[in-house]
C-alpha cells in the first residue's frame, strides 16, 4: 500500500466512524472528509488499481475501504455491474 493509499484509508475509516455514530450526540460533518477524499483521489497516479479508482470515483467508499483493507472479496456487485 502506498502512502497516498494509506491516507485515503485513514479518511475512509474516519468517514465510516462519523457516519455510524449513534444519534443524539454531536455528529461531526462528513463533508470535510468527503472533500478530502476527493482531493486525494485526484492525486492518485495513473498506475493505481482500476478497481480502487472505480470505487473512489463512484464514491463507493465502503468498497474502496474493503479493497484497501484486503477485503475486496466481501464487496457485492453494484448497480453498475462492477464488483
Amino acid at each position: 500500500m502506498t502512502a497516498l493509499e494509506s491516507q485515503i484509508l485513514e479518511e475512509l475509516v474516519r468517514l465510516e466512524t462519523a457516519a455510524t455514530l449513534p444519534p443524539g450526540g454531536q455528529r461531526p460533518s462528513v463533508l470535510p472528509i468527503v472533500q478530502r477524499l476527493s482531493e486525494l483521489t485526484r492525486t492518485l497516479p495513473p498506475e493505481t488499481s482500476p478497481d480502487l479508482l472505480h470505487y473512489l470515483h463512484k464514491r463507493s467508499y465502503e468498497k474502496a475501504r474493503f479493497w484497501l483493507q484486503g477485503r475486496d472479496a466481501e464487496n457485492a456487485e453494484g448497480p453498475c455491474g462492477h464488483v
